[in-house]
């Protein structure tokens, strides 16, 4: 009654009365019904206007700016649900808009059209549709449209709010009608901004409702109302392409992701406006960063959006840091906390006499007496560090503001300060004077769990110094660590071809001879630990329906929605090394899926969303022509041409000439003895740390092992079966038999006796 007879825009208690005398059988007992009964119910309703009028719930006065007493008010509807863009920009509150000359000059266009003057702004979240239509609203204010536009008056229209409390039938329609109305009468032409437009279709059609994209089409197409609508492309395809009355009054205005050059110039002129926010300075170099690894390693989001995250998180955090703590001060708070929590647990226990004293409690008073030492040492060194800081902020503002009268002693001093705090930040930054390209790569890192130095310049020398590093662990295999850096050589300096992986390398060879090792030992060294590594075993994708294992159920079946091995474990880490190994066992129809991971860097997961593998290595092992590659070890040069065949029969031509092939060549005796050197001397490092005892391993057992080794194409791991089943064994009796009677070791000592291994077991005096 309140909305639909008296027009009311809120619920008062004279309405309620009324409602109560004129439905008394509905809302009254018996015994109220008679109560009330002598009120007159007609003359009450024909003159409740007038003595209502002076009541405590009359509507109080409107203040600026407050919308709920405009509401009451009978303000403007326009007033009420939409938001002014051109005052906005006169106040100079919006942020400036670069790179968008040709949208926003497209975009003018059709909007001085007579007909369908209606731009529908179409791009990816995040590129930045919303700061094109407040780029049109700076234009306007600046003058710098055509005349037909110069008065114009740019609304965005507020959908929620139009919607909130119309739950009445009809009275969603009823304000956009009004809506409509206001602006078809109002003096100053208005543009109507509506975001998130897809939400129009259907809107208001809850219980028979009218939908209110079909209020607009009329107006639309007479070009009485000049909308400008922005939506996403999932979106424009799924409501508006299937409303073609819709989509034909609307001009399609795309917009595309800025390249990370142009995100480069937006960031510059949005620059000023984050330094005033946080209150500190950003150089040029972070801001090129922000836009470059942002492009290059934040895959799934658009530029610019992506980079001025980025950006706006490191200057918030250099902020922070130069009034609270740094996070390491609070991290070894926290481990005091704990340590001191164990140690009172430790201390009440032997107190009690619930244990008895041991070394675990003097080792934690240590450790937690050096990490005081390391706490005030490191405060110490955080209040240097902010002192400086302080002094180099507060010189830089003096020159800022005597730009004209700075003399050359203020730039003497700032370059001392700048010197004596970098001799102090060496070892540990705590605090930066402003924001820089490491604080970015510090913010990307966190987000992407790149490593840190990847992001930097000291992991260009890993790799260009990888032979070195894989060739202390990798053993007899020159030419295929040749092969690969080669290759992680130009992917590592972008000189391949756009859009391919950083790798896809198919390994072939006899087990054991390395190639599972190489991949572990390159995930360790370039991607900072084997956790970066996904490991799939292929022998279990050997019929064709489990690909989508891979990438995930199809609509319609079961498991649709939870992702896919593969495709979730390169969408959670975008920078990883992936390993399918022992491929030659899957399914040929299985390995078609890598054709485009291969070829352009994209993989499609169950849910059609595109998984961007630009910065994976894809590591693939085989043993398929092992026998040619053992028959010709002495021919590597040759290895290339006679392993085609063979690889061909299994692998299709397309697919294999998109993948490195890297021949694993058998380990030679030389290799073998240097590879059991190395076994025995992590062994001889185990047992005196787990012992605490001296360890002779006598020059026999390396022959003795070396002698067993007689299949070459076993490689390591028949070393490992000749150590793990017959050496070990009887120095496990030994020592076992020593740890039960509770004897302390001093001598371990093994050796050879006829054609087996034995070891002798000393006690300590």
């Amino acid at each position: 009654m309140a909305s639909a007879e008296m027009d009311h825009s809120q619920l008062r208690g004279g309405v309620m009365l009324l409602t109560l005398l004129l439905s008394p059988m509905r809302y009254l007992t018996p015994a109220a019904s008679r109560l009330l009964s002598p009120v007159n119910r007609e003359l009450l309703r024909q003159n409740f206007a007038d003595w209502t009028a002076d009541s405590a719930e009359a509507p109080r006065v409107a203040k600026a700016g407050d919308k709920t007493a405009a509401a009451t008010n009978g303000e403007s509807l326009l007033a009420r649900y939409a938001s002014n863009m051109t005052e906005q920009a006169r106040k100079g509150t919006l942020d400036p808009v670069l790179c968008r000359d040709e949208e926003i000059d497209l975009m003018i266009d059709i909007l001085c059209r007579r007909r369908k003057n209606n731009p529908i702004v179409v791009g990816e979240a995040g590129v930045g549709k919303s700061a094109l239509i407040e780029g049109l609203a700076l234009r306007i204010v600046d003058g710098q449209v055509p005349e037909k536009l110069c008065n114009s008056e740019l609304m965005t229209l507020d959908l929620g709010a139009l919607q909130a409390g119309a739950a009445v039938k009809g009275e969603f329609e009823k304000r956009f009608k009004g809506i409509m109305a206001e602006v078809a009468q109002s003096a100053t032409p208005i543009i109507l901004f509506i975001d998130e437009a897809h939400t129009l279709i259907g809107a208001g059609n809850q219980q028979g409702g009218l939908d209110i994209s079909n209020l607009l089409k009329p107006a639309l197409a007479r070009g009485e109302l000049k909308t400008i609508a922005a939506t996403t492309w999932s979106e424009y395809k799924k409501y508006f392409e299937k409303d073609a009355a819709l989509s034909r009054r609307f001009q399609l205005v795309k917009v595309s992701e800025p390249s990370a050059e142009e995100a480069t110039v937006i960031m510059r002129g949005l620059r000023t406006i984050y330094e005033k926010a946080h209150g500190v300075l950003i150089d040029d170099e972070a801001l090129q960063a922000s836009a470059v690894l942002s492009d290059r390693y934040l895959s799934g989001r658009q530029l610019p959006d992506k980079a001025i995250d980025v950006l706006d998180t490191a200057a918030a955090r250099v902020a922070i840091n130069l009034t609270s703590a740094p996070r390491q001060v609070s991290a070894l708070k926290t481990q005091l906390h704990q340590q001191a929590m164990e140690i009172q647990m430790l201390e009440r226990e032997q107190r009690l006499n619930l244990s008895q004293p041991d070394e675990r409690l003097s080792v934690l008073q240590q450790q937690r007496a050096e990490i005081e030492q390391q706490l005030a040492d490191l405060n110490a060194s955080w209040q240097t560090q902010q002192q400086l800081v302080q002094q180099i902020i507060a010189l830089r503002a003096e020159l800022l503001t005597q730009e004209e009268n700075a003399t050359e002693e203020q730039a003497i001093n700032l370059a001392a300060l700048g010197a004596e705090l970098e001799q102090l930040q060496q070892h540990q930054t705590l605090v930066s004077p402003h924001v820089d390209k490491h604080q970015i790569a510090a913010v990307i890192a966190e987000w992407t769990g790149v490593p840190l130095n990847r992001l930097s310049q000291s992991e260009l020398s890993v790799v260009t110094e990888l032979p070195t590093y894989l060739g202390e662990q990798i053993k007899g295999q020159e030419t295929a660590i040749h092969c690969l850096h080669q290759h992680l050589l130009t992917a590592r300096a972008d000189l391949r071809r756009p859009g391919r992986p950083m790798g896809a390398f198919l390994l072939v060879g006899p087990s054991g001879v390395g190639k599972t090792e190489t991949v572990l030992q390159i995930s360790e060294l370039l991607y900072g630990g084997r956790h970066y590594l996904t490991t799939i075993n292929m022998s279990e994708f050997q019929e064709k329906h489990t690909v989508s294992r891979l990438i995930g159920s199809p609509p319609g079946y079961v498991g649709y929605g939870e992702g896919g091995v593969l495709t979730e474990a390169i969408r959670q880490k975008p920078y990883s090394v992936v390993l399918l190994d022992e491929v030659e066992k899957a399914h040929p129809d299985v390995l078609n899926l890598f054709y485009q991971a291969f070829d352009k860097g994209e993989l499609a997961d169950g849910e059609g969303r595109i998984i961007d593998c630009k910065n994976v290595v894809f590591f693939l092992t085989s043993n398929l022509g092992y026998q040619t590659i053992v028959d010709h070890a002495e021919q590597p040069e040759l290895l290339g041409e006679l392993l085609y065949p063979e690889l061909a029969a299994f692998f299709k031509p397309a697919l294999l000439a998109r993948m490195e092939v890297v021949p694993y060549l058998p380990l030679g005796k030389d290799t073998l003895q240097t590879i059991i050197h190395g076994k025995l001397k992590r062994l001889d490092n185990l047992l005196r740390q787990r012992f605490n005892a001296e360890v002779v391993i006598e020059p026999e057992v390396i022959e003795e092992i070396l002698l067993r080794a007689t299949r070459a194409e076993n490689g390591a791991r028949m070393l490992e079966s000749i150590i793990d089943g017959a050496l070990l064994p009887p120095v496990s009796l030994l020592l076992l038999q020593k740890m039960a009677a509770g004897t302390a070791i001093s001598h371990i000592r093994i050796a050879t006796e006829g054609n087996a291994f034995t070891a002798q077991v000393e006690e300590a005096l």
